[in-house]
């Protein structure tokens, strides 16, 4: 059964863009940490971190698109 639930886990952290991760790296904080931040809040001030959320995730998987995409300098 805890199989099951760490697969489920995982799978749902990798879907998640990464964010809590991301800043859990920046900040040396666990990442569990920082989603039941995001959780509490969101239960408190009715939804307002989601939509924080979404847009770090946006931006994020832009950076990402961007730094992909772009070549070095001698690439012509």
């Amino acid at each position: 059964m805890n199989k099951l639930v760490e697969t489920i886990k995982a799978f749902f952290e990798k879907q998640a863009f990464g964010i809590c991760e991301f800043w859990g790296e920046k900040l040396r904080i666990k990442s569990a940490k920082i989603r039941l931040f995001f959780i509490y809040t969101s239960f408190l001030t009715i939804g307002s971190p989601i939509i924080i959320y979404l847009v770090m995730g946006f931006w994020m998987n832009l950076n990402r698109l961007i730094r992909k995409n772009r070549g070095g300098v001698w690439d012509m």
